[in-house]
């Protein structure tokens, strides 16, 4: 029976160039590669068999960093060095909370603008509806039905690539709209501008 013999695990390098080692006063062939830094390891060292065994034993890739900057390492290596968002997302959450709370401030609790006096004096069961559609009172039919288009294309979820998120806001824009539609001929209808379209 015979028996192959398996390959070296430490056998040299196919690619090595026909050079000595790098260590300083070493006469023997460098057959073996080795990063020069961390922040080169493309560029490389030719060691001999010994030397390379010596700088594996001494090699660090850590050495000099602090605990935070080792963490933040292996987060950035654990997604292959490129950014990454929560599944599913494609960083879409931050836009949409950018997007609701500049134009909707609808659950912006914490920091939420003063209410324009104009709001103040509508009826009370319309000044959460004038909020979300980001109107003032009083308002015509007219500027109800053009802001409510506006804000229904701006957040329609076909032209945000079918985020949750924006359906969510277009529901509560449509609710607003229904609010404030109930109400147009009778409330809506500035004394100063006509009721009808």
């Amino acid at each position: 029976m015979i028996q192959q013999r398996r390959k070296r695990a430490y056998a040299p390098d196919p690619d090595a160039p026909d050079q000595m080692c790098d260590a300083p006063e070493c006469t023997l062939p460098g057959e073996y590669k080795a990063p020069k830094s961390r922040s080169a390891l493309r560029e490389f060292h030719w060691f001999c068999l010994e030397h390379v065994r010596e700088f594996n034993a001494s090699w660090d890739y850590y050495r000099g960093m602090s605990p935070g900057e080792i963490e933040a390492q292996l987060r950035a290596d654990a997604s292959w060095q490129r950014p990454s968002w929560p599944l599913g997302q494609l960083g879409r959450s931050a836009r949409f909370e950018a997007t609701f709370e500049d134009h909707l401030h609808a659950f912006n609790f914490s920091s939420r603008p003063a209410v324009p006096q104009a709001v103040e004096d509508a009826p009370p069961e319309l000044r959460d509806a004038l909020g979300v559609l980001g109107l003032i009172w009083p308002v015509s039919v007219t500027e109800v039905k053009a802001k409510y288009k506006q804000l229904a294309k701006r957040h329609h979820p076909d032209a945000n690539g079918g985020d949750r998120g924006s359906e969510e806001i277009l529901k509560s824009i449509n609710l607003a709209y229904a609010t404030l539609r109930g109400k147009l001929p009778a409330q809506l209808a500035h004394p100063s501008r006509p009721a009808a379209e």
